[in-house]
């Protein structure tokens, strides 16, 4: 009996060991789940699943209505060979005018598909969608319209209470009011992974800026490149896109987004030019550039602090002489002068489009949004001068203003006697700023040129540049007095390239030699020492890309069919990196130069800075 009971015992207390043990290891592996789920690895996971949950029927969509593999459309070919009675060719053409319709229709079902999640998910797809609606790739016009609205139709930032606020108290380990007299709620400055505010010190009394990265970015945008590069892969598998082309492009954008992260290498970059900022033989304080102070004892790798810098954002100075010339400037600036910019760039020959050359001071291929003056521009520009058009342009527009502000003195006067109209007074007085709007023309060119020269400084002299130097990365501040020059302030270090004293002789001496005019064998050389690769190795393709580069616009640059010539001799299997990037800048502020009717040799203004580094070089 005691046996029995003891073996009895004995299978209970086996199996309460067992069940111990096992609702111990399942709530071991629940409590592992759950962090793991909650941990930055998994919420990225989440995030790609999201991801690819919602796009995953569109990839589906296309796939098995418009692709060869598709069993779908096997059937539908085989049918269609079948009932064909007509000729080869007119079965093409029928063909190939069914596929239009198909892919059209379903552009239409998935673009807004597509267009839901970026905005969704937001971050860096935001900026993907920015990027795509400019681009020169082939992007569906449907698409393109989708993404164009996330330029502007997007949650510009996040809550100050519940994510800012809480950030900035944990990087900088005390409550704001410990640290800050004021701070404004509302921020100045918004992208896809944070967020700038105004501020003032509580020791120093001075203002600042307060740079905060979201505390979602450091999981998020990681995620977000995976699940880009997966959609890239699929394309390519596709047949969409070109492998070595997309590749070469997917760790570009990867590694842009990834540094944009690196908060403390930002604060590295900006106190290193802000120092060369000071130097009295630099373009800085000749041309009254200035730029942020970096405070360090309030920077974290999520938090960067810098002096306040007076003035507006350039874009709206932009936007303001782009509308002078009849721009439609609702779109985002940004965008309109990166598109400006593209209509120049070869380095894809592969380009279907390259019809768009012919349309310099086109904005859109869909609708024209300029003037008279700049259409006329665009058909004169095959017959005269791209100089002559564009000064053409800008005198019209100097003309147009001198005689409105000739107009709005004599009302004004006239007022004073009682010989006009109330209301051509009150006209009058609405566009008293027109006088000044002409005054700043010419300082418009001057800050035109002045950014060439900083950044041709900054590249060629100290290595280091910032290469997204778009309109809203730029401040003015026109002072009160007329007859002081505006201040110009540079901001946004988070895209720098850094280049080796050897990379800067050779793209010096690559610029020199398109400044000086030299002969296609020099500039093809110089071109060869950079390390690009075409597939002829043409010398005259060489020499005329690079003068497409960093020269001027000419007529023939407007004229497709050069640009198909030139594509016939040569193309580009490889580009290096180190100029890629100098390119890029030089493409944006040529975009923004071209836009205002301006038409800058890059290797002339570029010049001196080229001869001092090669000096430099040959001294040392």
């Amino acid at each position: 009996m005691l046996s029995t009971a003891a073996a009895v015992a004995a299978r209970r207390s086996t199996r309460r060991t067992a069940l111990v043990l096992a609702t111990g290891a399942a709530t071991t592996t629940v409590v592992a789940s759950t962090a793991v789920v909650y941990s930055e690895r998994g919420l990225g996971l989440k995030r790609e699943v999201d991801f690819w949950s919602s796009v995953a029927p569109v990839v589906w969509d296309y796939w098995w209505h418009s692709f060869q593999s598709s069993p779908k459309v096997k059937w539908e070919e085989a049918c269609r060979r079948r009932v064909d009675s007509g000729t080869h060719e007119q079965g093409q053409t029928d063909y190939d005018e069914e596929r239009k319709v198909l892919l059209n229709r379903l552009h239409e079902r998935n673009a807004p598909k597509i267009y839901n999640v970026m905005l969704r998910l937001g971050g860096l797809y935001i900026k993907l969608g920015q990027v795509l609606s400019v681009t020169a790739l082939p992007i569906p016009e449907k698409y393109r319209e989708y993404f164009r609205s996330l330029q502007s139709n997007v949650p510009n930032h996040q809550d100050f209470v519940s994510t800012v606020q809480p950030t900035l108290e944990r990087e900088l380990g005390a409550p704001l009011h410990e640290i800050f007299d004021s701070i404004d709620e509302i921020p100045c400055g918004a992208a896809s992974i944070g967020q700038a505010h105004r501020a003032t010190l509580k020791e120093t009394k001075e203002e600042v800026i307060v740079k905060v990265q979201y505390p979602d970015a450091r999981w998020q945008v990681p995620a977000d490149i995976e699940c880009v590069g997966d959609l890239l892969q699929l394309c390519v598998w596709f047949g969409i896109v070109d492998e070595s082309t997309s590749r070469l492009s997917y760790e570009e954008f990867a590694r842009q987004f990834l540094s944009e992260l690196d908060y403390e290498n930002e604060v590295r970059n900006l106190k290193r030019v802000y120092e060369s900022s000071l130097d009295p033989r630099a373009p800085y304080l000749l041309r009254g550039v200035v730029l942020p102070r970096v405070f360090d004892e309030y920077c974290t790798k999520q938090v960067i602090t810098m002096s306040y810098l007076p003035g507006r954002k350039f874009e709206e100075e932009t936007k303001r002489q782009l509308s002078l010339i009849g721009v439609d400037t609702k779109r985002s600036i940004h965008s309109i002068i990166r598109e400006t910019g593209d209509k120049y760039e070869t380095f894809d020959d592969k380009r279907e489009d390259a019809a768009t050359l012919s349309k310099p001071l086109a904005l859109s291929s869909q609708q024209s949004t300029l003037s008279w003056k700049a259409r006329l521009s665009s058909i004169m520009s095959t017959l005269v001068s791209v100089d002559f058009v564009f000064a053409l342009v800008r005198f019209s527009r100097r003309v147009a203003l001198w005689s409105q502000g000739a107009t709005v003195k004599w009302i004004q006067l006239a007022s004073s006697f009682s010989i006009v109209p109330p209301d051509w007074k009150e006209w009058a007085d609405e566009r008293q700023n027109l006088i000044l709007q002409n005054m700043r023309l010419d300082w418009t060119e001057e800050a035109v040129h002045t950014l060439f020269d900083v950044h041709g400084y900054q590249i060629l002299n100290q290595g280091l540049f910032n290469a997204d130097p778009h309109p809203g990365n730029i401040l003015v501040d026109f002072p009160m007095d007329v007859n002081k020059k505006p201040t110009i302030g540079l901001i946004d270090y988070g895209q720098c390239k850094h280049l080796t004293p050897t990379e800067r002789v050779k793209i010096a001496r690559l610029i020199l030699s398109i400044a000086e005019k030299e002969s296609d064998d020099v500039i093809a050389d110089h071109f060869r020492t950079l390390g690009i690769k075409t597939k002829n190795d043409s010398t005259r393709f060489l020499s005329d890309f690079g003068r497409l580069m960093f020269g001027s616009l000419e007529a023939k640059h407007l004229d497709h069919s050069w640009h198909k010539d030139l594509h016939k001799e040569d193309r580009v299997l490889y580009f290096p990196k180190e100029l890629s990037m100098v390119y890029r800048t030089a493409l944006l502020l040529r975009g923004l130069a071209m836009s205002l009717q301006f038409n800058p040799s890059v290797g002339e203004v570029w010049k001196h800075h080229a001869l001092e580094a090669i000096k430099a070089h040959d001294c040392g």
